[in-house]
């Protein structure tokens, strides 16, 4: 397995084909494996990377605190591996906020970005503020491989080949990781740089997928080269969901 050494983390990535790199990052407790049919898809005419995130699938998680902001900086560290100058970011959920605030803080490093169901905030309205501490509370009880079950269950609802993937990547993290992870997951802000992004900008998102649909517009209105496209019949993992209509909208927005 190939991997790569930062800040004391070997992170697992995995590469096909050829041409403009195309990067795409997965999202919270899932794994590389999440991009299957897009890897299929895109390597016929890019280079397509795929990894894991620090404590996902198969990176690891030193010790001590995670920085929300290492996500971004483990993103670069991939870039500079593969001396890959400038690259196609893509991200789904919490990968597309890495994605979103890499485009932020390493602006030459990025052609352009398609967000994937990515939220900007974690705290957009009294519901995500109430649901923040109601998350760290299952940490404290449910198994993960528990909350892979109840997670898989929710997001297979219109594909159900969705539920085993979602179940068994989450139950590949350990407990006490996880916790850790989910800490900087949940400071990640991004409220006040959406007018930042200066690259051209693709938001993608499922028509069921409601808790992500409602910072959209905000984003549309205040990402300048942004444009949005609702993706029927699709839960939160839409590229799961409706990957061809997924894959479509992709390679009309970077060719």
């Amino acid at each position: 397995m190939p991997y790569y050494s930062v800040n004391g983390t070997d992170i697992y990535y995995s590469m096909r084909g050829k041409g403009p790199a195309l990067i795409f990052t997965h999202g919270a407790s899932w794994n590389h494996e999440q991009w299957v049919n897009q890897v299929k898809y895109f390597s016929k005419g890019y280079k397509v990377i795929v990894w894991d995130l620090r404590g996902h699938g198969y990176s690891s998680l030193p010790q001590g605190r995670v920085g929300h902001s290492s996500f971004s900086r483990d993103l670069i560290a991939l870039l500079d591996h593969l001396q890959v100058e400038k690259a196609i970011l893509c991200g789904h959920s919490l990968g597309g906020h890495i994605s979103l605030q890499t485009a932020v803080k390493y602006p030459d490093r990025v052609e352009k970005l398609i967000l994937i169901g990515t939220p900007f905030t974690n705290r957009f309205n009294l519901w995500e503020k109430f649901s923040l501490p109601l998350s760290r509370l299952w940490l404290q009880v449910l198994s993960m491989k528990r909350i892979g079950k109840m997670k898989g269950k929710k997001q297979s609802t219109l594909n159900p080949n969705n539920r085993f993937y979602i179940e068994s990547a989450t139950a590949m993290i350990p407990k006490q990781e996880w916790k850790r992870v989910w800490q900087a997951v949940i400071q990640m802000e991004s409220r006040d740089d959406l007018k930042k992004i200066s690259c051209p900008t693709l938001l993608l998102c499922g028509d069921q997928d409601r808790m992500m649909l409602r910072q959209q517009k905000i984003m549309v209105d205040e990402i300048p080269k942004s444009k949005f496209i609702l993706i029927k019949d699709a839960q939160h993992g839409t590229n799961l969901d409706q990957s061809d209509a997924v894959n479509e909208s992709i390679i009309q927005f970077i060719e």
